[in-house]
């Protein structure tokens, strides 16, 4: 074990010792030299009275302190500060025209300049950043300014806005890089820094500590693909893109969004996994794109008490397949509407939204193991995953799908076990709940409102907000502009037809 965690066990020891419980200092350094003692745990805590203050060692204290301080010293260089710039031009209109017949100043127009600001890593000597797609997305211009201070423009390599991971490239080399680590093996309760550069420019390489709140936090309304770590390490504006770190001073994941009611921290942290991140810019430097695993299926409802005392199941653990696409992987390798999905690989599947991450994880060609309950039988499918047919539409940039959302005069997130329980929806139910619709839009006035369940565009049913935007893509490109609509509203099926 290196130093750095044998002194946050000590810590951990101390702090114990301040709230008056004592551990047995010989059974901690067996646990140090793989040694520990066999027994119980009497034979580990210390029951006898607290160690008067004047009497206890602070130098586990400061032994933390120190690995703390070495940590940041050591990862701070490979966090850059980003700031991007996009320019406009807006035309200007003369506000006295409509009243006095003159001109509206048609062809004059002036210049609008927005900057952003968020954080990188640096993860290879020669140049190579990672950052999240929504920092860089649609700017003109991206800098980086490095630990030195020095400002250098960046090379944007690759985005891939369903993860919302980015690759930059700046040339330079002998670069700070930062050590990637194994983000599968992170647990909750595990020590964690974040750096970035949160509200300003002049609050660069912020490092804060916390822990690891969750793992496996799904954010469908910002990503189509989510396996985010929380934490409740200080993570503000600014701070997107930046790196968490763990005790070992490894990457452990990207910074990528708040939980907040103020704007600001509320100790409610995410982060993109590390694995992931790594999995996604090694597709983008490698071959330019994203490619990801397509079994083809869609889930008929996650396994809850209920559920399992219907399905006469011994666990309340798993997903139910509704339908099986035609031609897909999942039909060739033998799945079936109704079978119950329990584990992946031998790990067991915690939900749906994790479940689709995972897959999607994986490549085109890669060989999976299914765990499957079939009539009350345990069965394993050997599945050969195969390419999303639809993976270029599904690929929409946040602009673009922000441009349909703006034709649309609504916006959607996916249906989730959780919403249809408080819209008392079956589990088979699929499709994406409306969020907000905008008054005096052509969808409002047709009678569409906020909690309506979308089932199917221009009759092709639909499973999730990416099916959604591609389909209206499609109706898009067939120039009519006519958009129908399947709707669900209190058990009640309609249809709305509106133009965008």
């Amino acid at each position: 074990m290196n130093t750095t965690v044998r002194n946050i066990f000590g810590v951990a020891a101390a702090i114990l010792v301040l709230l008056g419980v004592n551990i047995a200092t010989d059974n901690i350094n067996g646990a140090f030299n793989g040694t520990e003692k066999e027994g119980n745990v009497d034979s580990v805590v210390n029951t006898e009275k607290p160690t008067p203050a004047e009497n206890r060692s602070v130098a586990s204290l400061k032994d933390f302190n120190d690995a703390i301080v070495d940590i940041a010293e050591k990862t701070n260089p490979a966090v850059v500060t980003i700031t991007t710039k996009r320019t406009q031009e807006i035309r200007r209109v003369n506000p006295f025209s409509q009243f006095f017949g003159m001109p509206q100043g048609e062809g004059q127009t002036q210049e609008r300049i927005q900057r952003g600001l968020g954080s990188g890593v640096i993860v290879s000597e020669d140049g190579y950043i990672l950052t999240n797609n929504h920092v860089i997305d649609n700017t003109d211009e991206i800098t980086v300014r490095m630990y030195s201070g020095e400002e250098v423009e960046a090379e944007l390599i690759g985005t891939d806005p369903q993860t919302d991971i980015a690759v930059l490239k700046v040339e330079e080399n002998n670069l700070p890089a930062v050590t990637l680590g194994n983000s599968d093996n992170l647990k909750v309760g595990s020590f964690v820094l974040a750096i970035g550069s949160p509200l300003s420019e002049n609050l660069a390489h912020t490092v804060s500590f916390g822990i690891v709140s969750a793992r496996g936090r799904s954010l469908t309304n910002l990503t189509a693909y989510g396996d985010y770590i929380q934490t409740d390490a200080a993570i503000n504006p600014g701070n997107s893109g930046g790196a968490l770190i763990d005790v070992n001073g490894q990457l452990v994941g990207i910074n990528s969004a708040i939980a907040s009611r103020s704007g600001g921290n509320d100790g409610i942290g995410f982060a993109i996994p590390a694995n992931l991140a790594k999995r996604i810019m090694d597709d983008l430097v490698d071959d330019g794109e994203v490619s990801r695993g397509y079994l083809g299926m869609t889930m008929g409802g996650e396994v809850d008490q209920t559920m399992a005392k219907a399905l006469d199941l011994d666990d309340t653990r798993g997903i139910m397949v509704g339908r099986v696409e035609e031609g897909s992987p999942a039909e060739n390798a033998g799945l079936q509407a109704e079978d119950v999905i329990v584990s992946l690989n031998g790990e067991e599947i915690r939900n749906w939204d994790n479940f689709r991450t995972s897959i999607a994880s994986f490549k085109p060609g890669d060989e999976i193991t299914l765990g499957i309950v079939r009539d009350n039988d345990n069965m394993e499918l050997e599945v050969t995953l195969g390419e999303r047919p639809d993976d270029a539409t599904a690929s929409a940039s946040s602009q673009d799908k922000d441009d349909l959302n703006e034709r649309l005069g609504f916006t959607v997130t996916d249906l989730t076990a959780e919403i249809r329980r408080q819209l008392d929806l079956e589990n088979e139910t699929e499709g994406v709940i409306v969020r907000n619709v905008r008054q005096g839009s052509d969808a409002f006035e047709r009678g569409l409102r906020r909690g309506d369940v979308i089932t199917s565009v221009n009759k092709n049913k639909i499973d999730s907000s990416d099916e959604f935007y591609s389909q209206l893509e499609r109706s898009l490109s067939e120039e009519d502009n006519v958009v129908l609509l399947t709707v669900l509203r209190n058990d009640v099926k309609q249809y709305l037809a509106f133009e965008l």
